[in-house]
C-alpha cells in the first residue's frame, strides 16, 4: 500500500479566534466523512505558538485527489482561509529510499 500524506498548516487569525473554535466543531467531522481518509492527526506549536498542523492519510493519490475534489472538502478550505493567515499545505508521498515505516529495534 502506498499511503499518501496531505499536511496543511495554518495561523489562527489572532481577531478571529472565537470563530475558528466553533468553526473547528463542524470542519474536522465534515472532512472525515468524506470517504478516503485513513487517518487524520492535528498538532499544534509546543511553545503556545499559533501554528497549527494537521494531517491526513490516504490510501493513494488517487483517494487524495478524490477527497481533496470532494464539495464539502473545498467549503472547508475555503472556510479556513477567511479565518487564519498563512495557510500552505503540501502532498507528500513515500520514498523510495523508504517506503515503508522503520522502527527502532529493541
Amino acid at each position: 500500500m502506498t499511503m499518501v500524506l496531505f499536511v496543511v498548516k495554518w495561523d489562527i487569525h489572532p481577531d478571529k479566534t472565537d470563530a475558528y473554535l466553533q468553526w473547528l466543531n463542524s470542519s474536522i467531522p465534515r472532512t472525515l466523512a468524506i470517504p478516503g481518509v485513513i487517518e487524520f492527526r492535528a498538532f499544534r506549536g509546543a511553545f503556545g505558538a499559533p501554528q497549527i498542523v494537521a494531517t491526513y492519510e490516504f490510501p493513494d493519490m488517487a483517494a487524495w485527489a478524490t477527497w481533496y475534489m470532494n464539495e464539502d472538502a473545498q467549503k472547508v478550505w475555503s472556510e479556513l482561509h477567511t479565518l487564519a493567515l498563512n495557510v500552505t499545505a503540501e502532498l507528500w508521498y513515500p520514498s523510495p529510499v523508504a517506503p515503508a515505516p522503520i522502527r527502532p529495534s529493541g
